[in-house]
């Protein structure tokens, strides 16, 4: 089942189906070829023509596709970019090709460092003398607060997030140099850069009918993470998107999964990014690439004319030489359940004030008891707090195909994770008996359809191979380093070919950053990495409370 463009005609060949016989025939001036039983169509009729290939699932093509040559090395970088961190060689190759480009599309493995990536590219247009700041950046809602972090951590640009506080304010501070970046999330790209809407009687609108606020041109530079969040151009969000790129000279996307379906998966991304075009504008694009059964045609050609116009992407595989064996990060979340959160810390710190002086006996009592519970009900609710952010997490790992190890304490949470991801998800927690847990492990190792593991951190901490995953994430933390260690060690051993990605997920200004500052400054002590794992230690415990307290005294 194929149409061919030949010289002024389509040729549509199939084998003989009385239902396409007669599809064939409604179509305009169509003819029979009795030398090789094919139907012809003039080439007039296209459009007629690319609705009956996609209702019938005919492959079309034109041109046959192009020899493609080998891709061109990635560029190198030749200047210097001040920044507060280094960036691994090929990350400077991907920075290189970015400021060559542009607008482009940063499709690297989830993993690789493209919010880096695409920090030091905008700091080195300035370098070069190009307008690149101010930026925005469009991100996930639960992205925000990273990508504040992470300008910081990066550069001396600041980032101020967009809310009620700055709704009218922050352009002031873009024009008082108070602020170089501005972060906003999808859904409040209406509420803050859109003046009007001209909808039609169906509430139905196109670009064109939107009036976008005079502010959006204070802009230099968008940053769009998780493109692939505007895949749809159908989508309010992916007009909005659009509307706000316009004219800018750095638009840089960032997406681990650019085609989540299929190549239609590029087109309004592309668009987003004005290089549609260049690939052969709308009708171009899908009679050449969306074509045939599969809805995806001359897939090496296209491969090619991206790379070269504006798309990079490194798998893990190919880089691995510049990673370190294991990487860390964090990714701050804002809980949802705030008041919950501040009533029962009050209660905490109330509570703490009368053991302050305490012996290291009375401490000892004091684990044991009451305080404990206390801490623990912080700790839960913060767990609480993060699961749609952590959700929406693994929602874009499992989009890119990649596998998952979920660590965490609380059952409650671990269950109500594992159930949203049905049968691509096995739980490994004390709940589970021995037998059925060697059966989920067994599981998320070997079927490709298994791509996350829920686990507790006590339970599946040790002992456990979980290798087919090179991604562990925290969405609770234990008391000590060597109980993070031994959990992230479960895809971090024999059999393990890539780097290893350990996330851990903290509540902002949460129980969950004092305790990961306190044990982050332990790692590598002795007494903490060769201690009891059953029990949080004192001198630990100590220092959370002065911590607990130290930051109500400041505030």
């Amino acid at each position: 089942m194929t149409i061919k463009e030949q010289g002024r005609d389509f040729i549509i060949k199939f084998t003989f189906n009385p239902r396409l016989v007669n599809a064939v025939k409604a179509l305009p001036e169509r003819r029979f070829n009795y030398h090789d039983k094919s139907w012809s169509v003039p080439i007039e009729h296209r459009e007629e023509i690319e609705k009956f290939a996609r209702r019938y699932n005919f492959d079309i093509s034109g041109k046959p596709e192009m020899v493609v040559p080998e891709l061109p090395p990635l560029p190198d970088l030749g200047i210097h970019i001040p920044l507060k961190r280094p960036l691994y060689p090929y990350q400077r190759q991907g920075v290189a090709y970015a400021i060559q480009k542009k607008r482009l599309i940063i499709g690297d493995q989830p993993g690789l460092g493209k919010t880096g990536q695409a920090i030091a590219a905008l700091i080195g247009g300035e370098v070069n003398g190009e307008k690149a700041f101010p930026a925005l950046v469009i991100c996930p809602s639960s992205l925000k607060i990273n990508w504040q972090r992470e300008f910081a951590l990066w550069s001396d640009k600041r980032a101020i997030i967009l809310n009620d506080k700055v709704k009218t304010s922050w352009p002031l501070y873009l024009s008082s140099g108070m602020a170089d970046v501005v972060i906003v999330n999808y859904e409040s790209l209406r509420k803050y850069f859109i003046q009007e809407i001209m909808m039609a009687t169906d509430g139905s609108f196109r670009l064109k009918d939107i009036t976008f606020r005079n502010s959006i041109t204070a802009f230099k530079s968008v940053i769009i993470d998780e493109s692939h969040r505007v895949r749809n151009t159908g989508t309010q969000i992916a007009k909005f998107v659009k509307g706000v790129c316009i004219g800018k000279d750095y638009v840089i996307a960032l997406t681990g999964t650019p085609v989540i379906n299929k190549p239609k998966d590029l087109i309004s991304q592309l668009g987003i990014i004005n290089r549609l075009n260049e690939l052969g504008g709308w009708k171009g694009f899908v009679t050449r690439y969306c074509s045939g059964e599969t809805e995806a045609s001359n897939l090496k050609e296209l491969n090619y004319k991206l790379s070269t116009t504006c798309f990079v992407r490194r798998d893990k595989k190919d880089v691995l030489k510049d990673l370190p064996d294991k990487i860390r990060q964090e990714v701050i979340c804002e809980i949802d359940n705030r008041k919950e959160y501040t009533e029962a810390e009050n209660d905490l710190i109330n509570y703490l004030v009368k053991w302050k002086n305490a012996t290291d006996e009375q401490i000892e009592k004091a684990i044991r008891g009451e305080v404990m519970v206390r801490i623990n009900i912080l700790k839960n609710i913060s767990a609480r707090g993060k699961i749609n952010d952590v959700c929406e997490y693994i929602d874009d790992i499992l989009e890119s195909g990649e596998k998952l190890v979920l660590f965490g304490h609380l059952q409650e949470v671990l269950k109500k994770i594992a159930g949203k991801y049905g049968p691509r998800a096995v739980m490994i927690t004390g709940e589970v008996s021995q037998k059925d847990r060697q059966h989920n492990v067994d599981r998320f190792q070997k079927d490709p359809e298994c791509q996350l593991a829920v686990c507790s951190i006590k339970a599946a901490g040790v002992g456990l191979t979980l290798t087919a995953s090179s991604r562990v994430a925290f969405i609770e933390q234990w008391w000590t380093a060597a109980d993070h260690d031994q959990a992230e060690d479960r895809v971090h051993r024999i059999g393990q070919k890539d780097s290893v990605t350990a996330t851990y997920f903290l509540g902002r200004d949460t129980i969950d950053e004092k305790v990961h500052e306190i044990v982050e400054s332990k790692r590598g002590i002795a007494k903490q990495v060769t201690g009891s794992n059953e029990e949080i230690p004192v001198d630990t415990l100590r220092a959370f409370a002065e911590l607990m307290l130290k930051n109500r005294s400041n505030g």
